[in-house]
This record gives structure tokens, C-alpha cells and sequence, in this order.
């Protein structure tokens, strides 16, 4: 796992989707503190691992990244467990939150590079 507080390259992230999952990098944003970790083989490792780190549970959420997709908008997938918090009103493994999903985006469009 990687935690990612100033860039990560495309050609990076497509080097660990190939040693990973073949076309998908799992990743847990932060969206208060604009950091995410990519690499982990299940969402709530990375997420674990930011909570270790300081991070609040709340502002903690799975996404995954297709570097090949990339810079397409369908290149960023709201989806993982680690998303179930009815407790927040998010009651999918989406972000169903308009304003939180433009959160992660932003941090990810911030940290990645091409």
C-alpha cells in the first residue's frame, strides 16, 4: 500500500493495477485531509491503515481507479463496502452524497498526475 499526499503518476497507478487486479487500483480517499492510499488488496486494509495514520472514519471512502480509462469521468468508481454507513445515510456501497463524491473527485484529480 501506498499513502498518496503529493502526486502519483498514471503510469504508476497502471503499475499497480497490473500487479494487482489486472485493470483496477483499489483506493481509500481522505476527503479531509486530500490524501488517499492506493495498492491494498481490500478497501478496509487501506482503510485501517489511514485510520492508524489519524484519519476520521467519516471522511474515509472506497473508491476504485481504471488507469486505463483515464482521464475519462468513468475512470473513478464509487464502489466498496467500506461505504455501508447508514449511521452517515449512506445506505449503498456507492457515495450517494453529490457533495462528497465532488469531494473524492477533487481530491483525486489533485493527486493524480499524468
Amino acid at each position: 500500500m501506498k499513502i498518496v499526499k503529493n502526486k502519483i503518476s498514471i503510469k504508476k497507478l497502471n503499475e499497480l493495477a497490473k500487479a494487482a487486479f489486472g485493470e483496477l487500483v483499489k483506493a481509500v480517499v481522505d476527503v479531509e485531509n486530500e490524501v488517499m492510499v492506493v495498492g491494498g488488496e481490500l478497501h478496509s486494509d487501506e482503510e485501517a491503515f489511514l485510520l492508524q495514520r489519524g484519519s476520521k472514519q467519516q471522511n474515509l471512502w472506497g473508491i476504485n481507479l481504471y488507469p486505463g480509462k483515464y482521464p475519462n469521468k468513468e475512470w473513478i468508481e464509487f464502489d466498496s463496502i467500506i461505504n455501508l454507513r447508514p449511521f452517515l445515510g449512506n445506505k449503498t456501497r456507492g457515495v450517494d452524497n453529490p457533495k462528497v463524491r465532488e469531494k473524492i473527485v477533487k481530491v483525486v484529480n489533485k493527486l493524480v498526475t499524468e
